[in-house]
């Protein structure tokens, strides 16, 4: 027990902070989270399904990653390949604080322009700038270790900085989630204080990528293949976004994950078949793990509406959870380091089928029956399931790392996270499909009429089919796909 609560603190290395630090900063954008989803609740008639699609599009950045990843290995900005992307990402996070300032106080600046335009305009922003810092962080894990070891400690560093990255972020959401949840019950008239304390958090991330060392890494030769192909596949995307074109998410996501395949076949070339198809066989899983669907906002919807619950109490069961999910991730370093990518993922399914079986109970008033109060099985609820959170992205992030080719670290980084983020974008669009299908509204005030009538009869069965598809799905594939059988 000792020596697993020991491991991250005997992985941990004072040449980590800064790097920790950009993390940090990625995971403090939790702060402004249930502010920000008050306010479209209350100031945004935007039902469940467009909510689903416009995540879905907020994905889109993080698919086309490539760009970035080519940008970070072989463009200097300002004499950098890697400080100069942080600083850019630092400005484009503080124009979209500077926007959200504005919508949700109100301010004259931006009257005369619709808030949802503002919102979506302002989120896509933000999401470029933290992926344009991720891409660099990503690729600086694999350039703060120490050179001077054997390949197989090397690989158990590797490990370890991915597990202290993930702890970092986890940290972040945890301590500014709460925070931040607090503040957004304090200021519920003032909502945009919130938006104008964050600003603290591209402060962090310039003060992180100031002080960072790394190993002195060569730049090398643009690939022009993946560079121009990725740069003429996000004009593609946003010009089916700004047309609204006819299943253009669809169009985007089946595009986008052949584009991302063709050039990942075309990096790994140069590995053994055996790790070819290992590397293959725990992607299939990972990304078929991470393309479930959720069931969407009509879930906190009903919790505000129906249980009553408000800023305050969501700011405590973001500290629970996020303080729990650290614990968790910091106790099993160990395990998530040596066991096996399937185990994990299957242990991952089945423990959260059970936990998702609360929430059900709760629509049923089963906790009524039983005299337990919602707030207490939520909070129980939120606390076992909050150490599950993380572990599967570790698990891609550390096999990444390890097979990392040398002078191409950023591209192969970026490549990888954008395939598991095309994943997250088909249980989007699932997510999408399923509200359209369970239909589950909140109710709209429009000029004091009501434009939308409050209705959560088809959740229970939106529920059900979540956590039916989330389980049955998932299981066959690693069992199928199993990569220690390859």
């Amino acid at each position: 027990m000792l020596d697993i609560f020991l491991t991250p603190i005997r992985a941990f290395k004072m040449r980590y902070i800064p790097l920790l630090l950009i993390y940090f900063a990625y995971g403090s954008s939790a702060f402004v989270g249930i502010a920000q989803q008050f306010w479209v609740k209350e100031a945004l008639d935007m039902t469940a399904a467009d909510l689903a699609e416009l995540a879905i599009w907020l994905t889109v950045p993080w698919t086309v990653k490539m760009i970035f990843g080519q940008m970070v290995d072989g463009i200097n900005i300002f004499g950098s390949n890697r400080k100069s992307y942080v600083y850019i990402g630092a400005l484009l996070i503080t124009i979209s604080s500077l926007m959200m300032i504005a919508v949700v106080g109100d301010y004259a600046i931006v009257e005369n322009y619709p808030k949802k335009t503002i919102y979506i305009f302002a989120s896509v922003i933000a999401v470029v700038g933290f992926v344009m810092q991720d891409v660099v962080a990503d690729t600086m894990t694999t350039e703060v270790h120490d050179k001077n070891q054997s390949e197989e400690e090397i690989h158990h560093e590797l490990a370890s900085i991915q597990v202290l990255a993930r702890l970092s972020l986890g940290f972040a959401i945890f301590i500014t989630g709460w925070i931040g949840g607090e503040l957004a019950d304090v200021f519920q008239d003032n909502r945009e204080v919130v938006f104008q304390i964050a600003l603290f958090v591209p402060l962090l991330s310039i003060l992180g990528v100031t002080l960072v060392k790394l190993n002195p890494v060569p730049v090398s030769a643009v690939n022009k293949h993946i560079l121009y192909g990725g740069l003429l596949f996000a004009v593609f995307v946003v010009s089916m976004g700004y047309n609204d074109v006819p299943y253009s998410q669809e169009i985007v996501f089946v595009i986008s994950l052949s584009v991302v395949l063709y050039f990942l076949s075309d990096l790994i070339n140069d590995l053994d078949a055996n790790t070819i198809r290992h590397i293959k066989m725990a992607m299939i899983i990972i990304f078929v793990y991470r393309a479930m669907p959720s069931v969407g906002a009509g879930l906190s919807w009903w919790q505000i509406d129906v249980l009553g619950f408000d800023e305050s109490f969501f700011a405590k069961l973001s500290a629970i959870g996020g303080g729990i999910a650290l614990a968790g991730m910091w106790f099993s370093a160990k395990f998530i380091i040596k066991r096996d990518i399937a185990e994990v993922l299957i242990f991952l399914t089945i423990i959260g089928t059970l936990l998702s079986m609360p929430i059900v109970a709760m629509y049923y008033d089963i906790h009524t029956m039983l005299g337990f109060d919602a707030r207490t099985v939520a909070l129980v609820d939120t606390a076992m399931a909050s150490p599950f959170d993380y572990i599967a992205q570790v698990l891609m992030l550390t096999l990444v790392a390890i097979y990392a080719p040398e002078g191409k670290k950023g591209t192969w980084f970026a490549l990888m996270a954008s395939l598991m983020n095309i994943a997250l974008s088909a249980g989007g669009l699932l997510t999408k499909y399923l509200n359209k299908v369970f239909v589950v509204s909140r109710e709209v005030v429009t000029d004091g009429v009501v434009t939308t009538a409050q209705n959560y009869t088809e959740l229970g069965s939106l529920l059900w089919v979540v956590i039916i598809i989330g389980f049955v799905v998932p299981i066959v594939t690693i069992i199928k796909y199993n990569p220690s059988k390859a």
